[in-house]
Order: structure tokens, then sequence, then C-alpha cells
């Protein structure tokens, strides 16, 4: 973003940063719980797109705002996210439940816009973001998601929608794949018969071989 004037140009650090680690895919398929294994054993910061204090008002946009309105508002908690881990990154590893991904997966999802559509519009913003080093892409199947939801603790709005909604579970899956597709920084993970520490170890193990 050399064009735009020095306040809305994102922070620069001194050094080399460590690793960003970003979990995509639906909700409930398991981000959080590896989030919190992976941010205790690579000692790492973590932090939820959206984070504080764009997560205390994200109910009420989804329910007050019209679309491109909320877009806006899910766009300035990603740019406030990526200020986060450009920061976070020059002390530690950094490991993000939900990114760019999420926000474009699922917007078009809710709202029935096909991806290029939001992808266009946030397409000015992206010099500003900070890029992961690896996105991983959880997946699994319908079954096993529907069990999974079961014993989720914290169930929102938007975790009874996923599955009560007609179509938006398969939209939703459509969309991450679109995305993922011209992600480089993409890995697909399947989940199915992997216990979370399985998958955070073969995270780490798959990091590390990246990095050597």
């Amino acid at each position: 973003m050399t064009s735009m004037p020095p306040p809305y140009q994102p922070f620069h650090y001194d050094g080399e940063p460590y690793p960003v680690i970003v979990l995509e895919g639906v909700s409930g398929i398991g981000k959080s719980t590896l989030a919190g294994l992976l941010a205790e054993r690579l000692k790492a910061s973590s932090l939820h797109t959206l984070s504080a204090p764009h997560t205390e008002w994200s109910s009420t946009v989804n329910s007050k705002l019209r679309s491109l309105p909320q877009l806006a508002f899910y766009l300035s908690g990603l740019l406030h996210a990526s200020d986060r881990i450009r920061e976070a990154r020059m002390h530690s590893p950094v490991v993000a439940d939900r990114y760019l991904s999420s926000v474009i997966a699922c917007h078009a999802a809710v709202h029935r816009l096909p991806v290029p559509a939001v992808t266009t519009l946030l397409e000015p913003f992206r010099p500003y973001l900070a890029t992961p080093t690896r996105t991983f892409y959880l997946r699994c199947s319908e079954d096993e998601l529907r069990a999974r939801m079961t014993v989720k603790e914290d169930v929102k709005g938007d975790d009874i929608d996923l599955l009560a909604v007609p179509d938006r579970l398969p939209r939703l899956l459509a969309n991450f794949t679109s995305v993922g597709e011209d992600d480089e920084s993409a890995v697909w993970l399947d989940t199915d018969d992997k216990t979370p520490e399985e998958l955070a170890g073969w995270i780490i193990d798959s990091l590390e071989r990246s990095l050597a």
C-alpha cells in the first residue's frame, strides 16, 4: 500500500519475524481446541479473528447491519488482527484462529454471494494484511462435524445456522475450497479419526520441515 498516506501504512518492525500459523474451517471443526494446543506447545501468541473489541459487537452487527456494512465491519476486524499479528510475531510464533479466508468464505455463504465478488472488494486492502507462514484448512465429514457440534461448549447463532439453514454447510465448504485453491499458504488437513493432539503434532512437524 505504498500509495496510501503514512497513517494508513502497516507498522514494520526490525528483525526476523516468527512464523504465523492460521487455522481455517467451519465452526465446530476444532480450530479453537487446536489453536490452544499449538500455542502451548510452540509457546506462541494466539488470537481469534475477530479479536477484541470487535468480537463484542459481532452479534449486533450481524443482526442490525446490511451486507456491505457487515463486510466493512469484518474488514476492520481483519485489519486490526493483522496489526496484532505483526507486533506479536516479533516476539514469538503466532497462532490465529480464523483470518482472511474465513471473512471471505463466511460472508459469501451467509449472503449467497460468489466468492470472487467478496474477494474483489477486499483486494485493495490485501497488502496491509500480515502474510501467514502456513494456513491449515481443517476438513472432516458431515457426520463427524455434527458429532463435534453436540459437545461444543460455546455454541453461537452462527453455529446453529450452520446446520439449520438450508445449503449453508455445503455452500460454506465450497467457499473454503475456492478460497484455499488461491491461497499460496494453504495446507489441507483431514481431521476425521484424529485427536487434537495428533493434529497439533502433525502441524508442528510440517512447519519445522518447511522452515528447515
